[in-house]
């Protein structure tokens, strides 16, 4: 039964998943900025969000937990806790937009970019 789930599966097994996710969190902190499908930026926006609020203090113990989360990308690391996390110090939330775009031609699916505010 699917009561209460309320996360996309993208047809991947769960480790397979967690890597793809895993994957355009360290992209979009790479870039600033990632065009995806609307499907995959609505999936990564709480993720990132919360890493973003992780990185406000900059702790040991809070770079380790992101360096955990983002499977140990030093320099990406490094760069949500000098670059992102001062930026929205005083923001309680809502880091990232997501833009839509016209619809993929080949297959129809729903194109978007999400950024950085």
């Amino acid at each position: 039964m699917k009561n209460h789930k309320s996360f996309r599966k993208f047809g991947r097994e769960k480790n397979q998943r967690v890597a793809f996710i895993r994957g355009l969190l360290i992209n979009l902190i790479r870039h600033g900025r990632i065009e995806t499908t609307l499907a995959r930026a609505k999936e990564i926006r709480p993720f990132v969000e919360k890493l973003v609020t992780l990185a406000k203090e900059d702790t040991v113990a809070r770079r380790r937990l992101v360096a955990s989360r983002l499977i140990n990308q030093g320099d990406e690391t490094k760069k949500l806790f000098a670059e992102y996390a001062p930026k929205y110090k005083a923001v309680t939330g809502g880091y990232t937009r997501i833009l839509k775009l016209p619809t993929r031609i080949s297959d129809g699916a729903e194109k978007a970019v999400i950024e950085f505010v």
